[in-house]
């Protein structure tokens, strides 16, 4: 099974989503920015690599949101999503077809990858951004 983290990036009440690149698997679905954990690495490391890698922004992750599995057909994943902001760095589409600031509840209008389809539907029920020690996300 392969590790993939995945971060709720929030601003003003908004979560930033990412648009799958049209030449990769699941192309131009929706997902949560993140990625691959390599070896020796921790989750909160890898979620960082990969947001500056994808985004240009360096990231405070925060508490763990969720864990799910899914079985594609190419790949079996364990996904956890965790909380996050940006700390720095100029948001950029560095590998994804598009991206989007979108409040929680409206997510269910984006055809989202299948591993975050559950998490969707959970979050439009009503999650709302962490304190980022003594300031809203």
């Amino acid at each position: 099974m392969t590790q993939v983290v995945a971060a709720l990036i929030w601003r003003e009440g908004k979560v930033l989503i990412c648009q799958r690149p049209s030449h990769k698997a699941r192309a131009l679905l929706w997902e949560f920015p993140g990625g691959k954990v390599e070896m020796g690495e921790s989750h909160q490391q890898a979620l960082i690599r990969e947001c500056e890698e994808e985004l240009g922004v360096r990231l405070q992750v925060g508490a763990l949101y969720t864990q799910v599995s899914h079985e594609y057909p190419d790949i079996h994943v364990r996904l956890s999503l965790y909380h996050a902001r940006v700390l720095g760095g100029s948001l950029q589409r560095l590998e994804h077809a598009a991206f989007a600031w979108e409040k929680p509840e409206n997510l269910m209008a984006y055809n989202f990858c299948p591993a975050d389809t559950d998490i969707i539907s959970t979050m439009a029920k009503g999650v709302k951004a962490p304190d980022f020690e003594g300031g809203t996300a």
